[in-house]
């Protein structure tokens, strides 16, 4: 046997086999797998996967909520929307990192954070789909954001102003719910609450410290005090004219109870940017206020409809709101299109 047989490797059915297939691939076929095991090579880390979900119910909202196999809680991106009191659908948290509160809060991670969502597995029903999430904190930096801007006097449309009301909410219930946490961790209480305690608790302080901005002042009713001005209706997403908030004092208040106006009035003064930090209706009571505020609505709706559908303008709508809806303190009109004699 000569030296070079000796160092040859040996070649077993394996190799032989491997070689007859390689010589037996084109070119374009020895390229193709190449490039396949370059990708392999380079290819990204896998994406976090939920271990755990459920549904964080803030009064009538829901959030989907996940914790990563990483450790990380994420929230989703219809859930961060939606915390805030934004509605519709959409590019939500296109509209959020558009914002003028997000873009000037001085914690810039903010708009790091929401322009780079976490890519993660398992919380779609869908096997190996991915789902945007952010962490948890991100919310708490959104409300603060908000706050931050309507201190400054950033915050310009009605939308906004409404957020941050959500906002106000949120951190207040979020301490609170902190406290209570950590006075059970240091109790040794938290093995033995129920699993829902503190999101039941959480439920508890949104709906007592906001009565809730559950919608008491329909679109229609803005609608249609613009149908019946004259005006073109440019949709809630852009300010309403001024003398509107005049209208709906008139319309509502005033009419409701005598003195309720000045009452309502007296508990939401005007700041120093001459806006008013609270809704006038939040001070009404749950037990009667709403209830009355509701059935009140319901009765103007159906002038301003009646009025809409007989071709009526403004002037006649007030007279009818005069007739049966007087002013409370106020004297009726006597009609005086009957016949003296």
């Amino acid at each position: 046997m000569t030296s070079e047989s000796k160092n040859a490797p040996k070649n077993n059915g394996k190799s032989a086999g491997g070689n007859a297939r390689a010589k037996a691939l084109t070119s374009s076929q020895r390229t193709e797998i190449a490039k396949k095991a370059a990708a392999a090579r380079h290819k990204a880390p896998a994406s976090p996967v939920a271990t755990h979900k459920g549904m964080l119910k803030i009064g009538e909202t829901e959030i989907p909520c996940f914790v990563l196999d990483d450790g990380r809680r994420v929230i989703s991106g219809r859930g961060l929307t939606a915390a805030i009191g934004m509605k519709g659908r959409g590019q939500g948290v296109g509209r959020i990192r558009a914002m003028k509160a997000v873009n000037s809060y001085e914690n810039n991670g903010l708009l790091l954070a929401i322009s780079e969502p976490i890519k993660f597995t398992g919380g779609s029903p869908r096997v190996g789909e991915t789902s945007d999430g952010f962490e948890a904190a991100v919310l708490q930096d959104l409300c603060e954001a908000l706050l931050q801007s309507r201190d400054l006097g950033l915050l310009v449309t009605e939308h906004e102003k409404r957020y941050a009301q959500f906002a106000d909410t949120l951190i207040r219930a979020f301490a609170r719910v902190g406290i209570v946490a950590l006075v059970d961790e240091a109790t040794g209480y938290q093995s033995e609450r129920p699993q829902d305690a503190l999101q039941a608790y959480l439920e508890k302080l949104i709906q007592k410290d906001l009565a809730v901005w559950v919608k008491k002042f329909p679109d229609e009713f803005y609608e249609n005090i613009y149908k019946l001005r004259g005006w073109v209706w440019p949709g809630m997403q852009t300010n309403r004219y001024s003398v509107v908030a005049k209208y709906t004092t008139d319309l509502i208040y005033d009419r409701m109870a005598n003195g309720l106006t000045k009452a309502l009035i007296e508990k939401s003064p005007m700041n120093d940017s001459g806006t008013r930090t609270n809704k006038l209706h939040q001070w009404l009571s749950p037990q009667v206020g709403d209830p009355m505020l509701a059935a009140h609505m319901q009765s103007v709706l159906t002038i301003q409809r009646l009025s809409i559908a007989n071709g009526w303008g403004w002037n006649k709508f007030l007279k009818m709101m005069d007739q049966v809806m007087p002013k409370k303190g106020q004297t009726l009109e006597i009609p005086l299109d009957v016949d003296a004699n």
